[in-house]
């Protein structure tokens, strides 16, 4: 992934293998290949964390090489971490406004400064990814700063995700669960979706590691660009223990 055409080749990847979403974050062309942007994660140094003029155009051009790639009829996500305060995001919302985009992800420690760029947000906004327990959610929900709560079932766990999502629910708001992990997680986070009244989208990450196939017993099964849930005891599949050794923790 060097240049714009390479995102445009992606793209039509996605679309040929039945995929109805893609989700990626602030990327754009430069001389020497695609840069990032994630100076809430320390690189480049930028203390204000506000995106320049080149970050915003560049951004642009390579949201619409993806969407020239894709197609028309591909939701694509803007997932935007920790990387800017209220006035990057809200500078990011208004030069993005005439983007066809599923959601805006933001994470921000600060429910109140949410509920001021959904305000101002011409586009559906999830966040919440990084919190682990229902009282963390609860000032996102009173303060209605989300469209789509995004819950990691793996890290918190499914019993106590599925009382998040109820929560969520009552204040009419959507969940999608945080899950760039293995085969195992994925299958959780099936169950957990299966169970839930209010689930927007579920996200996986379909090239994480070639030897997933490997250390578990099934993999996901995806058909159309939709998973399918198991009928197969517990999750639906297995870590294959005598395999992990092949696979040492780096």
């Amino acid at each position: 992934m060097a240049t714009l055409d390479d995102v445009r080749a992606l793209g039509s990847e996605v679309a040929d293998r039945g995929f109805t979403a893609l989700k990626t974050n602030i990327f754009r062309e430069t001389a020497n290949g695609l840069a990032g942007w994630s100076p809430g994660f320390g690189g480049p140094s930028e203390p204000e964390r506000t995106p320049r003029r080149n970050v915003i155009q560049g951004l642009q051009d390579y949201l619409h090489a993806f969407r020239e790639g894709a197609g028309q009829e591909m939701d694509i996500l803007l997932d935007l971490n920790f990387n800017a305060r209220t006035e990057g995001y809200l500078t990011l919302l208004r030069a993005l406004r005439d983007h066809d985009l599923f959601w805006i992800e933001i994470d921000t420690p600060h429910a109140g400064a949410l509920a001021t760029i959904r305000q101002h947000s011409p586009f559906t906004i999830s966040g919440c990814e990084s919190l682990t327990g229902l009282v963390e959610f609860l000032p996102y929900f009173q303060q209605e700063a989300l469209d789509v709560a995004i819950i990691d079932a793996v890290w918190i766990g499914i019993w106590q995700s599925l009382k998040i999502a109820a929560a969520a629910d009552a204040y009419q708001v959507n969940i999608a669960p945080h899950n760039y992990y293995g085969h195992l997680a994925t299958m959780m986070n099936v169950h957990f979706c299966a169970a839930v009244p209010n689930l927007k989208i579920m996200e996986t990450d379909i090239d994480r590691f070639a030897g997933d196939i490997e250390i578990f017993t099934h993999a996901p099964s995806i058909n159309d660009g939709h998973v399918e849930v198991p009928d197969r005891p517990g999750w639906g599949t297995e870590p294959n223990e005598a395999l992990l050794e092949k696979y040492p923790p780096l």
